[in-house]
């Protein structure tokens, strides 16, 4: 919450007041209870996505929800392209185009499959950067059982089909990116500043395919107002609750509690969309948790930490 409470210059003995009770009422949370409010937040808000998706393309839920996210953190961060050089900004603008292909990625991707699937799946992204480098055989061996649970969800029948997985692969790749680009931008630019302009560019790059495969429906009020909900739930509240929690625990705590959510996805899935899924497949998701559990707490000295937009 104190990411989403600190975007005006406080008067003399006026918003200061609001924004430190903010941060007081967040700071009385346990850690651990805000990354869990926050992994529920992103997957509520798929499940809302995913509700959309039947009068609102994919394409279209993509562009409002980044357009969504882009504002918040404009406003929250009043990012500045002053100071910075050729290669800052390219490097932003590859940041906002590879948030624009994950989302993109996984939305088509869960409007095939499963959520509890897609997610899965999509989270082979953060576990391969957990273990890159690695030349340890135990490391190898997570991968391999995480790849051994996303060949029991290809081939686990229940609405799954291939090209559902072969987006979520291809969210994973973007997720990896990601991660790295994240580490570069927070280098770069202070504070939250680049992930603003990165959002802002990822929204614009998602405008074009938005717009023309939504056309008349972002004349919807109602339709919009759902779509920035999206935006909102799956963005700019979690990151806020992810903030604040890193703050508290240490990275590879927060990466082990990431863990969880393949398993959130497809719990929010049955309940919200009754996705119901196959125990081959809730067997699948728990080879990639242990996997990515495993491969995290190996990692711990490496400081390989999940990060998500």
């Amino acid at each position: 919450m104190s990411l989403l409470v600190s975007t005006g210059s406080p008067g003399p003995g006026g918003a200061a007041l609001p924004a430190r009770l903010a941060r007081s009422a967040v700071g009385a949370v346990p850690p651990t209870m805000l990354i869990l409010l926050g992994i529920v937040s992103i997957q509520v808000g798929a499940a809302l996505a995913k509700n959309l998706f039947g009068v609102f393309p994919p394409s279209a839920v993509v562009a409002v929800r980044l357009l969504a996210a882009a504002v918040v953190l404009v406003c929250v961060a009043r990012p500045s392209l002053r100071g910075h050089s050729r290669a800052d900004l390219a490097m932003v603008a590859v940041f906002g185009l590879t948030i624009a292909v994950m989302n993109s990625a996984i939305y088509q991707s869960m409007a095939r499959i499963p959520m509890g699937v897609a997610v899965t799946v999509e989270f082979l992204g953060p576990l391969v950067v957990a273990v890159v480098g690695s030349r340890r055989v135990r490391d190898l061996a997570w991968v391999a059982l995480a790849g051994g649970g996303v060949v029991l969800l290809a081939e686990g029948g229940g609405g799954v089909d291939a090209l559902g997985i072969g987006f979520a692969l291809l969210a994973a790749a973007a997720w990896a990116g990601y991660i790295g680009l994240s580490a570069q931008t927070g280098r770069r630019f202070p504070g939250t500043g680049g992930l603003a302009v990165a959002m802002s560019v990822g929204a614009v790059a998602a405008a074009p395919l938005g717009v023309a495969q939504g056309g008349a429906a972002f004349l919807d009020p109602k339709l919009l107002a759902f779509g920035a909900g999206v935006g909102l739930l799956s963005s700019a509240l979690p990151y806020a609750l992810e903030l604040e929690a890193l703050r508290r625990m240490p990275p590879r705590v927060f990466s082990i509690l990431m863990s969880l959510e393949p398993a959130v996805a497809a719990l929010v899935g049955l309940i919200a969309l009754g996705e119901l899924l196959r125990v081959r497949q809730w067997v699948a998701i728990g080879c990639v948790i242990v996997a990515s559990i495993g491969a995290t707490r190996g990692g711990g000295r490496r400081g390989a930490a999940v990060g998500e937009d």
